[in-house]
């Protein structure tokens, strides 16, 4: 296996994620399970704008590249520990 070269193109980045959503491991931060249930979100809502959202470019923040996802107005920032592992650093969804 390649080692992961960061930062990813954003449709380098969709497909890593939509391999790791198949068969690898996504952990979700206890500031992510926090901001998701004050937004009423789902790790299931989360996991699908992962699968199908949109891939914003990597922004460098605390020592990560992380990779904001957009979808049906809820927003998922992922960061990849490895290329079968990926962590939920955070999720909103916007106001009406």
């Amino acid at each position: 296996m390649s080692a992961l070269t960061e930062p990813l193109r954003q449709s380098e980045a969709r497909k890593l994620l939509r391999a790791i959503l198949a068969g690898g491991e996504v952990v979700f931060t206890s500031h992510a399970l926090e901001e998701m249930e004050q937004d009423g979100i789902s790790q299931a809502d989360a996991i699908g704008v992962l699968r199908s959202g949109v891939v914003e470019p990597a922004e460098f923040e605390r020592g990560s590249w992380r990779y904001r996802v957009r979808a049906r107005r809820m927003y998922v920032v992922a960061a990849f520990r490895s290329e079968r592992a990926a962590v939920v650093v955070t999720a909103w969804r916007l106001a009406r």
